[in-house]
């Protein structure tokens, strides 16, 4: 580990150099490459000098210890401070582990988030709407941008699909762990004798795609357009806008409406469609990763019951860690953080006993 790290630290010094030589800087695209690196470096760097410092301070702690002079209580005094070192040693290699862990290329990316209510009928709906609700305020909270891509809605406040496009650094690393089957347990509204009724959504978290990394042949894709329509097939407007795409080859379908403009629904449905032909690549993968690992955490398997949200218990249980939070109105609000944090930590503990 320590030759690595050693090596990483040189390298973050070399480029620190070649940053600042005006031949580099006049060549923007390698200027911004350099930086890139720089930035993806810096963590393991600080990190590492954390490190080596407290373990340099523990060495001289030791040295103390070993002077027969010390009177008791001086002593006592060097043992406390030794103790404190050598459980900061310890901590920081162990945060060194994590940063070294291979990262996933698709952390930094933009998401694709897609709900589509399960079984359930309309309580299935209504918890897909929540669902869309509490990730939406989520983005907020941390200061994401979000752009509704597509959504077929029912009208008393439930949603059969949406599709949210969530802008911001880091997007993709947290919501990654939240693809898979949401399961609800509550009263309806409409049940007059108080029976609790289960329901479910599905979540795919999928990473936006840039062109040149998804092979599409536009020979392969049929576009169809329609007019757009609102509940009841009331028509939104009078013009052929809506965009329907087939990709013939995987038999996918996307349809896009949300705009008043063809060109803006073609370019969205074309988005969605490459991030769900890259997400059929990535499922393979992670079935592979999910045959070598015990844990299903952080593999994506979207037919897995990952969370239930209890309303009578007020409730959130996630089924993968087995933690259970009683703060259920706090988590539909967008305070999903503990559970995503615990998602995080299992999933990096996973991957380390594989190593």
């Amino acid at each position: 580990m320590y030759d690595k790290l050693d090596f990483i630290e040189s390298k973050y010094h070399e480029l620190s150099l070649k940053v600042s030589d005006p031949e580099v800087i006049a060549n923007q695209s390698e200027f911004q490459k350099y930086l890139k690196d720089m930035s993806e470096m810096e963590p393991i760097v600080n990190k590492y000098k954390e490190y080596k410092k407290a373990s340099d301070d523990l060495a001289g702690v030791k040295e103390m210890l070993n002077d027969g002079s010390l009177d008791e209580d001086m002593r006592d005094m060097v043992k406390a401070e030794y103790s404190e070192l050598e459980d900061r040693v310890d901590t920081l290699g162990k945060e060194l582990q994590v940063l070294l862990l291979p990262k996933d290329p698709n952390d930094d990316k933009n998401v694709l988030l897609e709900i589509r209510a399960g079984t359930g009928g309309d309580e299935a709906a209504l918890f897909g709407g929540d669902l869309m609700r509490m990730y939406m305020r989520y983005a907020e909270r941390r200061g994401w941008k979000t752009e509704m891509m597509e959504l077929n809605d029912t009208g008393i406040g439930g949603i059969k699909e949406a599709i949210i496009l969530i802008k911001g650094k880091g997007a993709y690393s947290r919501l990654k762990y939240e693809s898979g089957v949401h399961r609800v347990q509550r009263v309806p509204e409409t049940e007059s004798s108080g029976r609790i009724h289960t329901s479910a959504a599905t979540v795919a978290v999928l990473p936006e795609i840039d062109d040149v990394e998804v092979d599409l042949n536009p020979n392969d894709v049929r576009v169809d357009v329609y007019r757009s329509s609102g509940n009841g097939g009331q028509s939104v407007n009078t013009t052929d806008s809506a965009v329907r795409l087939t990709h013939m080859p995987t038999g996918i379908i996307v349809t896009c409406q949300d705009e008043k403009s063809q060109l803006k629904n073609k370019e969205k449905a074309f988005k969605v469609l490459r991030a769900k032909l890259y997400d059929m690549k990535l499922q393979e993968q992670n079935k592979e990763v999910a045959a070598e690992r015990r844990s299903q955490v952080g593999t994506g398997d979207r037919s897995e019951r990952i969370r239930t949200y209890n309303f009578p218990q007020g409730r959130v249980s996630d089924h993968r860690i087995g933690v259970t939070i009683y703060k259920l109105d706090y988590f539909l609000d967008g305070d999903i953080d503990e559970i995503i944090d615990g998602l995080i930590t299992s999933d990096q503990a996973e991957k380390l006993r594989t190593i």
